[in-house]
């Protein structure tokens, strides 16, 4: 309890170098604003939906909420109970995330098809079902998090590594695993495009390290693959 209270008064430093003190909320950003938000959350958010509203699944991470309804009016409804109960709370919803949004159904308003939730996109997609084709929500990876990945990649500059590739696959392989175990679970369709981008890179990192033109680098790369198919884990997704 010592601890909680320290960070929930603790004050904000700008870069001015002046002290504010801050009376509410949890400190912006900090490591511990996702565990204090899901202390109390769970309290007067997890809590309140089992016990008044058992019928509606949700998800929840930290301060972010999808409600699952059936109906637009079922959706209008719980919109208006959700923001007075977190009113009660000393909690507002946040004015531009907040939203209803139709992935699947028919309505009398027209609401966003879409919205991004931790870093994936859920939208409306037409699958085969049962022998026929079926608009159901699907799970994409989200623009934001494509941007995030590749500019990750642009800003480690492998083409100025003066390594063997192999050394360079070492120092990508936990973090093109991980971006695999998180958003390729289900499908990798959706990343490709991140993929061609890394083997682009890997294409730049021959031509300077091996001084060859475009077609002599593709070629070089392309042996390297058959070699060692699986020296970069995003190979067996998209190959170079």
């Amino acid at each position: 309890m010592l601890y909680v209270e320290r960070w929930l008064k603790a004050g904000i430093v700008p870069q001015d170098g002046m002290h504010i003190d801050r009376l509410t909320g949890t400190p912006q950003g900090s490591v511990i604003s996702p565990l204090l938000a899901n202390i109390f959350m769970h309290v007067c958010f997890d809590k309140w939906m089992d016990k008044f509203h058992p019928e509606k699944p949700f998800e929840r991470y930290a301060d972010d909420v999808v409600v699952h309804c059936k109906t637009e009016k079922q959706a209008i409804f719980m919109l208006k109970q959700i923001d007075a109960r977190l009113r009660k709370c000393n909690l507002t919803l946040h004015p531009e995330k907040t939203k209803i949004v139709n992935v699947k159904g028919k309505s009398e308003k027209k609401y966003p098809k879409s919205y991004d939730f931790l870093g994936f996109t859920i939208r409306p997609q037409w699958v085969i079902a049962k022998g026929k084709p079926m608009l159901l929500p699907s799970m994409f990876m989200s623009q934001k998090s494509k941007n995030s990945v590749m500019e990750k990649f642009r800003e480690l500059n492998i083409h100025k590594r003066r390594k063997s590739l192999e050394a360079i696959a070492d120092e990508l392989r936990p973090i093109i695993q991980g971006i695999i175990n998180y958003y390729c679970k289900f499908s990798s369709n959706h990343t490709r495009e991140i993929w061609n981008q890394l083997n682009t890179r890997l294409l730049k990192w021959v031509k300077w390290e091996k001084g060859l033109y475009k077609k002599a680098s593709v070629r070089w790369l392309k042996k390297k693959y058959k070699e060692a198919p699986l020296l970069f884990p995003h190979w067996k997704l998209v190959y170079p």
